[in-house]
């Protein structure tokens, strides 16, 4: 046997002609057969309504550090506030899932009528259609980059920018960055602070504050418990904000039910040293203490606003656009050279597997044939 026969399956031998040979006596086939599928497709393309893609990038918001962190430690109460609203570990997948949600699809649908220009029934069939014309992803650079396809160029544009117009109204909706969470945290404690304060002066007004009681002087004594009472207050604010990013076991979070405990053991004696309730008119020394309470609690949530919203002004635009999306001067698709070559090698290997195997099948019936006629010839020696 030579090095260019191999055996088959079947153990008979297939010299290199055997291969050959098939290829040779179809090259018409194999040659015409390719070159008229890629000629037709070729022709084809030209039927298909040409394709345009509008790009758009931008640079999502930057998490920085927060300047109020000093300020947060050093009152203690509030320096596990920052922490809680800590962001993700890459902002960009934040955005991309704004992005793709149900909120900015539906805005995009209303305000670009496309279940009308999809001719879709549902919302979510426009949904899909709008997600099958759309990609959106995230470099190594940071940078996010939304492409739209579409039959109509300036229509692609005006799609792809209207996704970074409506994420911009989503963000303005929504605390995102740390400042902008601590803002709305202290926002929501200031403003119910405040109708805390408001009720207590009033109430301490209605006691009727006469000279005997302002001789009595208990202003001092009141303000350092209420001083105490809003750290108290604080310090379990922390906590539970803490606990949305701590477990129990957690140093810090072990720290900080330290630190609550000696406060409230700090309060508790201070109200037991001072004796309060037995000092003149007890009503209006308890309604004083608690107005001073409500008052030290705003002055504290107050300065943590104050700073949230440096914090955030810092921070600058919420989105940065590096490039706007403009119509397309040239088609995406449909690619009409790749998809004529594509079609043409298809077509090209699987007319080649049809060869070999006719070839194949006409060997099998060869050798059946033969094998009968041997099985004859040997039938007929035998009887003679």
């Amino acid at each position: 046997m030579t090095q260019n026969t191999q055996v088959n399956a079947y153990g008979s031998d297939i010299s290199f002609l055997d291969l050959i040979y098939p290829v040779v006596a179809s090259w018409r086939l194999l040659l015409m057969g390719p070159l008229m599928i890629g000629l037709i497709v070729l022709g084809a393309t030209f039927l298909i309504r040409p394709t345009y893609t509008a790009t758009t990038e931008f640079l999502p918001p930057q998490q920085q550090q927060s300047a109020a962190a000093v300020m947060l430690q050093s009152l203690g109460s509030f320096s596990g506030l920052a922490g809680a609203a800590a962001g993700l570990k890459n902002p960009a997948d934040q955005y991309i899932s704004f992005l793709t949600s149900k909120t900015i699809e539906g805005e995009l649908i209303k305000r670009f009528q496309l279940k009308s220009r999809y001719k879709a029934e549902l919302n979510e069939e426009a949904a899909s259609m709008l997600a099958a014309n759309t990609r959106i992803s995230a470099g190594k650079d940071g940078l996010i980059k939304i492409e739209v396809d579409d039959i109509d160029p300036i229509f692609a544009a005006r799609l792809a920018n209207g996704y970074v117009e409506e994420l911009e109204k989503l963000v303005g909706r929504l605390a995102v960055t740390e400042a902008q969470q601590r803002r709305q945290f202290f926002d929501k404690q200031l403003q119910q602070t405040k109708k805390n304060l408001t009720r207590a002066e009033i109430a301490l007004k209605e006691t009727g504050i006469n000279s005997a009681d302002l001789k009595m002087n208990p202003g001092s004594a009141v303000a350092a418990i209420a001083f105490l009472q809003a750290q108290v207050a604080a310090q379990e604010i922390k906590l539970g904000s803490m606990r949305g990013y701590l477990t129990e076991s957690a140093p810090q979070f072990k720290k900080a039910q330290s630190e609550l405990a000696a406060l409230r053991e700090q309060s508790r004696k201070a109200a037991n040293t001072t004796q309060l309730n037995d000092v003149g008119n007890s009503d209006y020394i308890s309604k004083y203490r608690e107005m001073k309470y409500h008052e030290t609690l705003f002055e504290l949530f107050a300065k943590q606003f104050e700073l949230a919203k440096i914090d955030e002004s810092r921070e600058g635009a919420m989105i940065q656009v590096i490039d706007v999306a403009y119509p397309p001067e040239r088609k995406s698709k449909p690619k009409k050279a790749m998809l004529s070559i594509l079609a043409t090698i298809s077509t090209g290997f699987a007319l080649l597997l049809f060869v070999f195997a006719r070839q194949a099948v006409q060997n099998m019936q060869r050798d059946s044939e033969s094998s009968v006629k041997l099985a004859r010839l040997r039938n007929a020696w035998r009887k003679q």
